[in-house]
């Protein structure tokens, strides 16, 4: 008789995932509203129900085995159907619009990820998405054109009062497969940039960075697309600082490049105080960027 599948507990999976994605189980705990002890007993359980160990101390850390790694990418799955089938079991009568801004450099990850599931939870709920740049999306939520965007957010820029971080990611300098920084050193010339318009975050990192190296550099384009600066170097014209959000496969991150540093991301919120399904798109947008810190 073959034996039975181990069905794992959805809620040891679920503290798992998030005391791995939050860097520990005691931020799991007040995330999850339990008891870190109620946490330490799921991850022994799944430990069980595994047949091995799945983290290991790593002097004041615990990081995952082999076999945790495994488990962390099929967790992260299991607990992604089970939340979509929950939504969409109790998928609500919710009605009513919402317009959504965001940057482009989100449209191919965040879009897909996150309004398939919540136009399929809540069907009745009209999603408008616009992408454009930060300005623009700035500009539209004082005027009350967007219930919510998501944004770059500046250092020195303060948030408005409804509005929230959402956590901080690096800036990488990317360019092309072919990008030799050695040539530029040895003949002196200047490492062309692909930028957008003045003003940019993006822009002001790069020229920042490669200033307080002593690297000469010149704009070799600007666009006010970044499908236009992804084009630009296909073709071979240039670099550009950027996140990890929406990066072609065809491009490389250049690790030769000084540090440009890092950018926050903010979620704006409109003047009108967002509704009973606005507030479940808050809640997804939160739950997406946290899944990615």
């Amino acid at each position: 008789m073959a034996k039975r599948p181990v069905t794992f507990d959805a809620e040891a999976l679920r503290s798992f995932v998030n005391g791995i994605e939050l860097g520990s189980f005691v931020l799991a705990a007040d995330r999850l509203g339990r008891s870190t002890s109620a946490v330490s007993a799921q991850l022994k359980k799944l430990e069980q129900q595994a047949g091995t160990e799945l983290v290991q101390k790593s002097g004041r850390h615990l990081i995952l085995t082999e076999r945790g790694e495994i488990m962390l990418s099929y967790a992260r799955r299991i607990l992604t159907l089970n939340d979509e089938a929950s939504a969409i079991m109790l998928a609500s009568t919710l009605r009513g619009s919402i317009n959504l801004g965001m940057q482009e450099d989100f449209g191919e990850a965040l879009l897909p990820a996150l309004l398939g599931t919540f136009t399929r939870a809540h069907p009745q709920v009209q999603v408008s998405a616009s992408i454009t740049r930060n300005q623009q999306l700035l500009d539209g939520i004082r005027h009350n054109e967007f219930d919510l965007a998501v944004c770059w957010q500046a250092d020195d820029a303060p948030l408005f009062p409804s509005s929230q971080s959402l956590g901080r990611i690096p800036l990488r300098w990317i360019g092309p497969e072919n990008f030799d920084l050695k040539h530029y050193q040895e003949s002196g010339e200047p490492v062309p940039l692909l930028v957008f318009e003045a003003p940019c975050l993006m822009r002001n990192a790069a020229t920042t960075a490669l200033d307080k190296a002593g690297i000469p550099w010149r704009i070799a384009f600007t666009s006010r697309s970044l499908s236009g600066i992804w084009a630009a170097m296909s073709a071979g014209l240039g670099v550009t600082v950027r996140t990890d959000f929406g990066r072609p496969q065809t491009v490389r991150i250049l690790n030769e490049l000084p540090e440009p540093g890092e950018v926050g991301i903010s979620l704006h919120q409109g003047q009108t105080p967002p509704g009973e399904a606005a507030g479940y798109l808050i809640q997804a947008i939160n739950d997406f960027f946290a899944a990615r810190r």
